[in-house]
């Protein structure tokens, strides 16, 4: 975080930055999602569409309204910019080929995790600098603290949660 700070990016290579790291998002996020629920439930196709919603609701949550609210409330004046409603394409195809991926190859959800969680991040903290806030690190404190709810509750939802609300009690696949 500080050699992005460090570095002087322009909100508009940062702008392009979090629109290069919120389709990644979904990729990474749409995988564990239709991962994990095919791991617990099976159907390909279920998982499919599991993944694809989990992914999109939850990142557009992740990536975008926590950090805006985040930034508000730290006084920037964020803009908001909600990528599902004005380039789904952006979102939805990433998160279609992760949702396929995860549903098809019963990948493990450990590495995709890990990946999805550093790249949440780093696209939270984009849209932070790209949307609002340019001078973020004598604020660094209070950033920590949005990225971290920006990323631990929707990413653990997306990951775990949500695709574990439709397995039936005693359903797992072996």
């Amino acid at each position: 975080m500080v050699a992005v700070y460090l570095a002087g990016l322009d909100p508009d290579v940062s702008h392009h930055t979090f629109h290069i790291l919120h389709p990644a998002h979904m990729l990474l996020s749409s995988i564990v999602t239709a991962a994990m629920f095919r791991l617990h439930r099976g159907g390909a196709g279920t998982s499919i569409v599991v993944g694809l919603v989990g992914a999109a609701g939850i990142c557009t949550i992740s990536d975008i309204v926590f950090p805006y609210v985040g930034g508000t409330l730290l006084g920037a004046g964020m803009t908001l910019h909600v990528c599902i409603l004005e380039h789904p394409w952006l979102v939805l195809i990433p998160g279609l080929v992760g949702a396929t991926i995860g549903a098809l190859t019963r990948c493990p959800t450990k590495c995709p995790h890990a990946a999805h969680v550093l790249v949440s991040t780093l696209a939270s903290l984009f849209y932070l600098i790209g949307f609002g806030i340019l001078d973020w690190l004598p604020m660094f404190p209070l950033v920590f603290v949005v990225l971290f709810i920006a990323v631990w509750v929707p990413c653990c939802t997306s990951d775990i949660i949500f695709p574990l609300l439709f397995v039936r009690k005693g359903s797992r696949r072996r």
